[in-house]
Order: C-alpha cells, then structure tokens, then sequence
C-alpha cells in the first residue's frame, strides 16, 4: 500500500497509543500469574497480537475485549506448540526463554527481517542451561529440553530483550537466577521496564552493577487489574510533529514519569531545534527515524551517535532513514555508528520506502510537514505493525493523505 500525503499544518490533540513494550511484559506476566488478570489497553498491533498468540498456544487464554486485554494465566503448559512470532523481536527474545522454562517443545516462527536479527548470546546461553536448538527450515527455530537456573552471562551490547527474557523466565526456574552482564548495556531503560513490570507482579530482582539477581521461591501473583502506559516512541511522532508545526499539536496520555527512556524526546528536541546538537541514542533508539526529520529542518550540523545496532532493526535502519531524509531532499550520510545530518529550511518532498519499517512510514508521513511537495510513502502499511490508527490520527489532526494500492 502505498500513501501520497499532500503536505498541511497539522492541528489538534491525540491520544498516546498503549506502550507495546509495556503490554508486551504485562502479557507474559500476567500469562505467568495465579490468577486472571485484566489489562487497560485501548489499541492493539501486529507485534503483540503475535505475543498473545504465543502465550496462548502455551495455554493461556488471552482476549482483546472493549479496551482491555483480559488475561487468564497458563495453568497447565502445552507441552508442544507452535509460536508465531510475526516479526516481533521482542516477542521472541522474551518467548524462547519462558518457553524453555516452561518445558515446552516448540517452534518458533518467524517473518519478514526477524530471522536476520541476532539471538546469540541468548541461545548460546540456553544451550549451556539445558536446551536444544536447531532451526529445522529458514525462518523456523526448534527449541526441547528444560531450562535449568543458575548463573548466565549476557553481553549488555547486543540487545537489551536478551537480558528481559532471561529475568521474565527467572521466576519458573529452581534456585536463584543470576545474571552477570559484560560490556554496556543497550537500552537499559527497556530491563527498568522489565523489573517494574515484575514487580507489579510481586517478582522483584536487584542489579548491582554488572549483574542482576532473583532470588528463589518468587513467583507472578497477579494485581488483578493494571493499565498500559501511553507510548513515548509513538507519541514521539506528534511530539516532533508540534515542532514542526509551530505548537499545534498535542498528544496526550504520556506520563512524565515513565521508566520508557523514550521520554526523553521532550528534551532531544528542544537540542535539536536550538542548532548543532549531538544526540546519543544508545538508550533511545527507537527515536532515530522522526529526530532525523527534525535534525533534517534545523539549523546547523546534527550528530547521532551510538546507533550501531539499527542496522538490524525491521530495516538497516540507519540506512533507511538516511534514505529518507536524502530522497525527501535533505541532507544526511551515514557514519559507521549513526548519521550526520546538515538542516536546510525546507524539504522538496519525494518518494519514500519504507522498506517494511513502521518508523520510517511515520517519520516520512511527518516530515510531509515541512515538504513543498507531495510525498509518497510505499509501504505505508508498516505502520501496523506498532501504530494501526496512525493514519486514521494523522488525518485528524488535518494531515491530507490518500491511501491505494499501488503506485
């Protein structure tokens, strides 16, 4: 599907989707628990439909029903399943370890750039704890064997869902569970999120520094009743959009006191918007696509740094947004670990791929803004993949889109 977006002032207030990062956590918690518990959540996406599936091919039974995901725990673990991880790193970087936790013989399935993206240190970690792997045909990985506890060694540069599936499986093993953690953590916000969501589960854990422990005899005891947070990495979009747009735009739900390291868009904006900012992703890499779009239309140099391992995100991202901001008529290049982008005042507009990326369609439909000139985005449906009502918000708060098959 493809969008052409006529460019317009955008003008209105949204409302922040549901964090899918923090659904994703609540649902395996929840699916882990010892009793039934209901989730606020008024928006759903590819990605955790795909963690639903999973959890429910376990044994759960999980139901999107009228603003809320009503989550009824695994009582007895399907001792063989097949897991659909669509394209959902996260859903399969936290579901082998609980899996293999579990028991359960399974097979996960997996589409689209997933199975390009990296598992290992994880699986060489599940191998050393008890667990067979093999990947029978592409896109397939078999997994047997029980995980056992004890001590695992993760490399904190990879990705950060390494060390949240290990610590969301830590309650179903015997013995403490320890994790010791080499080199710098990626995304570290994304393990807070994991420990918070836990520990509205009553399973706490402590990390000293390079390692992080659960002690034994925890176990899920459900809340009952919890609610999504509002997504930072989404609300990011209309938050550049309000920039770009002279302070139009208000998107609310977003709480200020999150753990989501996304947050800190509020303050990468005010950076970038002043001229020659440096922006550090490690911790926030999700925002890369839509802060280049506003780095694209700002004065001086802007620099991002520390986003190596956007290269193997549902696109090479950094390729993909350097793409971009170039097709539109900006100024970008690539450096080895992120881009260097020069601000012009306006953009020309162009054709942008989205390369199957749902931050590149958004970004694109957002820098539409600041375009003297129609902009095409080819992929347009990407955005379903974390944001389906995208298009439909986009269109409220002025922005002129039309959506058709091909071009």
């Amino acid at each position: 599907m493809i969008a052409r977006i006529t460019p317009s002032r955008l003008d209105g207030t949204v409302r922040a989707v549901a964090s899918k990062s923090h659904i994703h956590r609540l649902l395996i918690c929840s699916a882990l628990s010892d009793r039934p518990t209901a989730i606020k959540c008024d928006d759903m996406s590819e990605d955790i439909e795909a963690t639903i599936r999973c959890l429910n091919a376990l044994g759960a039974d999980i139901v999107f029903d009228g603003g809320k995901l009503n989550a009824a725990p695994i009582t007895d673990a399907e001792s063989t399943a097949v897991l659909d991880c669509g394209e959902s790193g996260s859903t399969l970087r936290f579901m082998l370890p609980v899996a293999c936790a579990l028991g359960a013989d399974c097979e996960f399935i997996l589409s689209g750039r997933l199975p390009k993206r990296p598992l290992s240190p994880l699986s060489d970690e599940l191998i050393s704890h008890g667990i067979s792997l093999s990947s029978p045909s592409p896109g397939v990985i078999a997994c047997s064997g029980k995980l056992t506890g004890g001590v695992f060694f993760i490399d904190g540069g990879v990705s950060s869902q390494f060390i949240s599936g290990l610590l969301l499986a830590a309650p179903l093993l015997d013995g403490e569970t320890v994790i010791n953690i080499s080199g710098t953590i990626e995304s570290e916000d994304y393990i807070a999120m994991t420990r918070a969501a836990q520990a509205d589960f009553k399973v706490l854990s402590d990390f000293n520094g390079s390692a992080f422990f659960l002690a034994d005899g925890q176990k899920y005891l459900s809340p009952g009743f919890c609610r999504a947070e509002g997504d930072w990495s989404n609300g990011a979009f209309w938050l550049c959009a309000d920039a770009l747009s002279g302070g139009t735009v208000r998107c609310d739900g977003l709480d200020d006191s999150s753990v989501q390291g996304d947050r800190r868009i509020v303050e990468i904006i005010k950076r970038i918007v002043k001229g020659g900012a440096e922006a550090d992703v490690r911790n926030i890499p999700d925002l890369v696509p839509i802060i280049s779009v506003l780095a694209a239309v700002s004065n001086g140099k802007t620099t991002i740094k520390n986003a190596a391992r956007l290269r193997l995100k549902e696109s090479d991202r950094l390729r993909t947004t350097s793409e971009m901001i170039n097709n539109l008529g900006g100024e970008s290049r690539e450096t080895d670990d992120g881009l260097v982008i020069n601000g012009k005042s306006r953009l020309s507009g162009g054709i942008v791929n989205s390369a199957g990326d749902h931050r590149i369609a958004m970004s694109a439909a957002i820098a539409s803004i600041v375009c003297e000139n129609e902009v095409v985005v080819v992929g347009a449906e990407a955005v379903n993949k974390s944001y389906p009502a995208f298009w439909s918000d986009f269109t409220s708060l002025g922005g002129k889109v039309s959506l058709e098959e091909s071009l």
